[in-house]
């Protein structure tokens, strides 16, 4: 039975993304596989919202390159959103690259991989001498209704937790990202179809389901009506409470121009709606966000929370921040401070600006320097790593309510769980009993973003 090992870079969505193909690749015959070595497939699914990811993803298939040493057969694929952007010229720096396939031929990934394997294993018998490169294939064009490819999960022992992408594409056009050029424009799965996944998901034993879209609050506003004054994503929300068996809902990642009156509300009727929101700011500078192409200004995104904060008062907002972006002056920078400070963040991802070819913020002029973007990198992580550990430590004493995961990822001896605010919970107890369950945990004490606790079974 052939093997194949799949690596993955980025967000939730390539996350999702791998396992549609992962699933493929299972009901093809095929064992998923931890290690590399043992691989006769080798996949890397690419992220290129940041460099570093490139740049990751770019060094791990150059050292895996290795593996053919020992079996000649081995079919290297890059697949995603750097797949997308740079297509062919990724054989021009990976030699022994096989595959490369774009975001909207994640279906076709298996029938690529397993063709030029198969002739490959053949040719080996007939002689083995043989030389098994010479082949590749490059995929990345346009496919209609791709989004609906991505529907399927690999079955997984105890599984509590599952993602659900619910679209693809993004037509907002920031101009620091690539993700249009990598993703297309914005296109819908019907909520039928989403729904059904998500009571195929419950019958395995899911508890809690993220909904993914790269601005999911926008979902299906250019394919379906709204109703009763309910967008389609409010629509979809209501749709996908109303599955039994389910606990728990999520959604990432949202814009606030779509943050309207419709959404929060379903803060206060919907209550397995978790009580966190990733929302990302990106900066507190107007004229920063007007670079960015951001529709909106600072003081709208402080509306939307406050009005999130008034409609689910235990709610938890986290949120990304880009810095150093062309033009900050030190004062933009320090409304983006205020801002954080302001809000009150539970956690932010800060990031440091960097340059993605084909978008306007790379040509932009006053780019600023990487140390300059570094201390300011450091000093806004210093202020939210200041306001998160406050929060955390104000949580000591207080029972929170958990849903096992399974061992703790750092120590297997222990368990861990996430609270409705998506904090991470470590415990004691039986993994086998308890994982899948909700239950208290009375916190007894913090180091920094996790909580440690003694579960609470009445």
């Amino acid at each position: 039975m052939p093997k194949v090992f799949i690596k993955t870079y980025g967000c939730q969505m390539n996350e999702r993304d791998s396992e549609q193909v992962a699933r493929m690749f299972v009901e093809g015959g095929y064992t998923v596989t931890d290690e590399e070595r043992d691989a006769d497939a080798i996949l890397v699914n690419t992220c290129s919202v940041r460099d570093q990811a490139e740049q990751k993803a770019l060094g791990k298939m150059g050292m895996m390159g290795k593996h053919r040493q020992r079996k000649p057969h081995v079919v290297y694929g890059y697949m995603g959103c750097m797949a997308q952007s740079r297509g062919p010229e990724l054989f021009k720096n990976i030699p022994h690259l096989d595959v490369v396939v774009g975001t909207q031929k994640y279906h076709k990934v298996f029938e690529y991989v397993d063709g030029i394997l198969s002739r490959r294993m053949e040719q080996r018998m007939d002689d083995p001498s043989l030389s098994l490169s010479g082949e590749s294939v490059c995929d990345i064009d346009e496919e209609a209704d791709s989004q609906n490819t991505i529907r399927d999960h690999v079955s997984q022992e105890d599984q509590s937790t599952a993602f659900v992408s619910i679209m693809q594409g993004c037509n907002m056009r920031c101009s620091f990202c690539i993700v249009p050029d990598t993703r297309g424009r914005e296109r819908g799965r019907p909520i039928a179809d989403i729904v059904t996944e998500c009571e195929e998901l419950v019958a395995k034993g899911v508890k809690e389901i993220t909904l993914l879209g790269q601005i999911v609050n926008l979902y299906g506003r250019t394919e379906f009506p709204k109703v009763d004054g309910k967008s389609p994503f409010v629509q979809l929300l209501e749709a996908v409470h109303a599955v039994e068996g389910l606990e728990r809902i999520r959604f990432t990642s949202p814009h606030p121009i779509g943050y309207r009156k419709d959404l929060v509300e379903a803060f206060t009727y919907l209550p397995k709606l978790c009580s966190h929101i990733h929302f990302p700011m990106q900066s507190g500078s107007d004229d920063i966000l007007r670079q960015m192409r951001r529709p909106y200004k600072n003081a709208k995104f402080i509306e939307i929370c406050e009005n999130m904060k008034a409609a689910r008062p235990d709610l938890a907002i986290t949120t990304d921040i880009i810095v150093g972006f062309p033009g900050e002056t030190e004062e933009d920078f320090q409304k983006t401070v205020e801002t954080v400070k302001q809000l009150d963040f539970d956690n932010a991802f800060v990031f440091r600006y960097s340059k993605r070819r084909n978008t306007p913020a790379a040509e932009m002029e006053d780019q600023i320097s990487e140390q300059v973007k570094e201390e300011r990198n450091q000093e806004l992580l210093r202020v939210c790593n200041e306001l998160a550990l406050r929060k955390n430590k104000a949580l000591v004493g207080t029972r929170q309510q958990v849903l096992c995961l399974g061992p703790s990822k750092t120590n297997k001896e222990r368990l861990m769980g996430r609270t409705t605010q998506n904090k991470i919970v470590i415990f004691e107890g039986d993994a086998k009993r308890m994982t899948g369950e909700i239950f208290d945990v009375l916190i007894e004490e913090t180091t920094g973003f996790s909580l440690y606790g003694t579960a609470v079974m009445d």
